[in-house]
């Protein structure tokens, strides 16, 4: 009877790490961040992704790793990294937002968010709010004027009442933000800050309307038939 319950066991272990394997495929920034000091301020932006293959699907991203070492600011562009359909999916809507920072507290976010919203926009070190028109809008000061090119600020600025409204209700919700509910999307795949930030992006210039929807349609119902297995299968909660 031990033998025998000792195969079952085997066998259902096998099972879950055949029917659960994508929860243990690591994503590329988590090798970014590995590799970067631990009392270092960045921000890992998604700069690019593209999706290969007809039958035998694999996907890629491109990162903008934006780091402060001694008071300078910079960044990077990545080699493109291949990622699991599961991390496609899960920032299929994310292009040109931060999906990883770190701020100066050592505070690791993974909720992805307008780019500098979690480490500058905001933060008095940076540069400070300023009325025009009646309306306010985040100005950063000369030393980090780099910064506001780096963010696209002239073309996208930062309203104030954006900041606030991302603060305020979605900040440590788990919930993105996009901008302003009622239009188009400020931030995130398909806005025009998107498009601004990576003019020569693979997914803006090379794939059609239809080609995205399927892709995305396909990895959601992916991502989803991954969660009810693991929802049926007693999966912990976070």
């Amino acid at each position: 009877m031990k033998n025998i319950r000792s195969i079952v066991l085997l066998s259902l272990v096998i099972f879950m790490v055949s029917c659960g394997g994508s929860d243990f495929v690591k994503s590329p920034t988590d090798d970014i961040v590995r590799d970067l000091p631990r009392d270092e301020v960045f921000s890992i932006i998604l700069y690019d992704m593209d999706q290969k293959g007809n039958f035998s699907n694999t996907y890629y991203h491109r990162y903008q790793v934006i780091r402060e070492i001694e008071g300078e600011v910079s960044e990077s562009i990545t080699d493109w990294k291949e990622v699991s359909e599961r991390e496609f999916s899960k920032h299929i809507d994310d292009m040109g937002m931060e999906i990883v920072a770190r701020d100066s507290t050592g505070t690791l976010n993974k909720t992805a968010a307008p780019p500098g919203y979690n480490n500058y926009v905001g933060n008095p070190r940076y540069g400070r709010w300023e009325n025009h028109g009646g309306t306010s809008f985040w100005a950063f000061y000369g030393q980090y004027a780099f910064m506001s090119s780096l963010f696209r600020m002239s073309m996208f600025p930062v309203h104030r009442s954006y900041y606030n409204d991302w603060r305020g209700n979605y900040y440590g919700t788990g919930r993105t933000y996009y901008g302003p509910a009622g239009g188009s999307r400020y931030y995130g795949t398909g806005s025009g800050y998107s498009r601004t930030n990576n003019p020569t992006s693979s997914w803006n210039s090379n794939r059609s309307s239809s080609f995205k929807s399927r892709v995305a349609s396909r990895t959601s119902r992916s991502s989803g038939r991954s969660s009810s297995s693991r929802s049926r299968g007693g999966g912990r909660g976070k």
